[in-house]
């Protein structure tokens, strides 16, 4: 969880889009494969931050939990039932690193801002700093980061955590949920397209 949305690692522009915005989830696909590695070769891994036991701090989870069954290329780490937290960070992060060979990494994790900016998922490069807001030494996260802004920071924030509305957590997860599986549908099919293209250069290079 990031208390603010000011605890980004870099400065790097970010792109955002309201989650009751008509087509979000398509606008959202299109912003994470904007950060996405244009090679196609790296291995990509969705670290899904937060706990089932806050409800502000449970949009990874949750996330984790509504796309493990239905990225067939993407890995994902951070589920309902077996959470990325403060706890077992680091040992994920180095399990990941052992497992995939130079992986490229989506984080994804809650966080508080301002008034007007709740509801907003922000989509940028570059990683993020998890526990940053409340004075944990963590590791950074990921090459690329999507989060959510569930409540308004500043005051309390770990009240403010507890009484998030479970309704407006469960709705961003559904939004970044169904993003990142068109965005893994439209990432295999550029690089189906590029092996096609490949292959058909190789061809006519032989005949």
């Amino acid at each position: 969880m990031n208390l603010k949305t000011g605890l980004f690692q870099s400065d790097n522009k970010f792109d955002r889009v309201y989650y009751e915005e008509q087509q979000a989830a398509q606008i959202l696909s299109n912003q994470i494969i904007d950060n996405l590695p244009k090679l196609f070769i790296k291995p990509i891994v969705i670290v899904c931050i937060g706990t089932d036991r806050s409800t502000g701090d449970c949009l990874g989870p949750l996330v984790g939990f509504n796309i493990q069954s239905e990225l067939s290329h993407f890995h994902v780490y951070g589920t309902l039932k077996d959470p990325v937290h403060a706890v077992n960070l680091e040992e994920t992060l180095e399990f990941i690193k052992e497992k995939h060979r130079n992986p490229f990494i989506i984080a994804i994790d809650a966080c508080l801002g301002r008034l007007k900016s709740v509801g907003y998922v922000q989509v940028a490069e570059g990683s993020i700093k998890p526990g940053a807001g409340v004075n944990k030494e963590l590791p950074a996260v990921g090459n690329m980061h999507i989060t959510g802004i569930v409540n308004v920071s500043g005051f309390m924030e770990f009240f403010v955590l507890q009484n998030t509305r479970l309704h407006l957590v469960m709705s961003m997860a559904d939004i970044i949920s169904k993003g990142l599986i068109e965005a893994e549908k439209q990432y295999l099919e550029k690089r189906l397209s590029i092996r096609r293209d490949w292959l058909s250069d190789q061809d006519s290079a032989i005949n």
